[in-house]
């Protein structure tokens, strides 16, 4: 905020005599307006937004009280804070104008001291307000930085993965697709509503496309083989979960806890996790297995049964569903699978 500039005021009474009193008061402190009635000042009010108003009660035609509920009513002028001057010693006056929205009340005939303090403290509570926005915008501006720098990070390191592997095509950008499609499901289903409540989908979806970045550790010769594994190579293949998750880990280690990279670890290490304990790379079985693989387990899945691959054809739409049923409380989790089901319609549209 600009501490050079002046805080501004509006003051409002019919007798011109009290606004020479306030200006001659108030003038060197701060930028003041006048109005000698209730129309004329909700219009000043509108054109300039003063940081206040001091509102006299009794005037003809619209009376203080009338004013301030207009201004309440206004978009544009509804936050102005409204001091009420007035010459009225009454208990129920007061009442209804703090009632009203006022901020505080001035007694004439006016003590110039008491009118600087009680406009001071209004105008601090003002000043601290907005710096405390303007401080909470820079906030949200270097973390929307920050956040782009960790996502371009995440891209450049599944791009990694994309320049290595040949074999699997779109691998990484169709199966960020198919987790936003099933995150947003997730978030409309009572099942998932707990464990989704914390994820802010752009962050997680981003998170997912580094499921497979442990492949970088996995030679050429075998990443890029135009054909089955053997059982060697098959093992060598599997470390890439695990390697992944190294990996990721050695990036939080170096940058800290950020939710992009704590997400990342679990799609890494878990999404070859299979629902009866015979996946890789730890066994795990049923819940133990951490939420981010058995959802990514649905998405990787799919996606590699509608690919092409150099040991097989792609599987139709309908096929892959079947597929993913039949195996439904063995490979996957079966409340994931009845998600899937009621999205599948979805995922068929990101290959057409």
């Amino acid at each position: 905020m600009d501490e050079s500039k002046k805080n501004s005021i509006l003051i409002v009474d019919d007798e011109r005599s009290n606004i020479t009193v306030l200006r001659n008061i108030l003038g060197s402190l701060y930028t003041i307006y006048a109005s000698v009635d209730g129309e004329d000042a909700l219009e000043t009010a509108d054109e300039f937004v003063p940081d206040i108003i001091l509102l006299d009660i009794i005037m003809p035609e619209m009376d203080g009280f009338d004013v301030l509920q207009a201004l309440k009513k206004s978009e544009r002028t509804k936050d102005i804070v409204v001091i009420f001057i007035t010459g009225l010693d009454n208990p129920e006056a007061e009442e209804r104008g703090l009632t009203l929205g006022a901020a505080d009340f001035i007694s004439k005939p006016f003590n110039p001291t008491i009118v600087k303090l009680r406009v001071e403290l209004q105008t601090r509570l003002i000043n601290n307000a907005r710096a405390m926005a303007e401080q909470a915008q820079a906030l949200r501006g270097r973390t929307a930085h920050l956040l782009r720098v960790q996502h371009s990070a995440a891209n450049v390191l599944a791009g990694l993965v994309d320049k290595r592997d040949k074999i699997t095509g779109k691998h990484i950008e169709q199966t960020s697709k198919y987790m936003e499609i099933l995150v947003e499901a997730m978030k409309q289903d009572s099942r998932f509503k707990d464990a989704v409540a914390d994820w802010h989908t752009d962050t997680v979806v981003m998170a997912s496309r580094l499921h497979d970045i442990g492949k970088i550790t996995v030679s050429d010769l075998i990443l890029n083989k135009p054909g089955k594994f053997t059982p060697e190579e098959y093992e060598e293949m599997k470390q890439h979960a695990i390697q992944g998750e190294n990996i990721i880990n050695d990036v939080i280690a170096s940058s800290g806890k950020e939710e992009i990279f704590d997400n990342a670890k679990l799609f890494a290490g878990s999404h070859h996790e299979r629902w009866d304990g015979l996946g890789y790379p730890r066994g795990l079985a049923g819940k133990d297995i951490p939420f981010h693989g058995r959802v990514m387990a649905i998405a990787d899945v799919y996606d590699a049964l509608v690919s092409t691959r150099p040991y097989k054809e792609s599987y139709s739409h309908d096929k892959a569903c079947s597929m993913i049923i039949e195996n439904k409380g063995t490979q996957f989790d079966p409340d994931m699978v009845d998600l899937f089901l009621t999205v599948a319609d979805d995922f068929k549209q990101v290959t057409e």
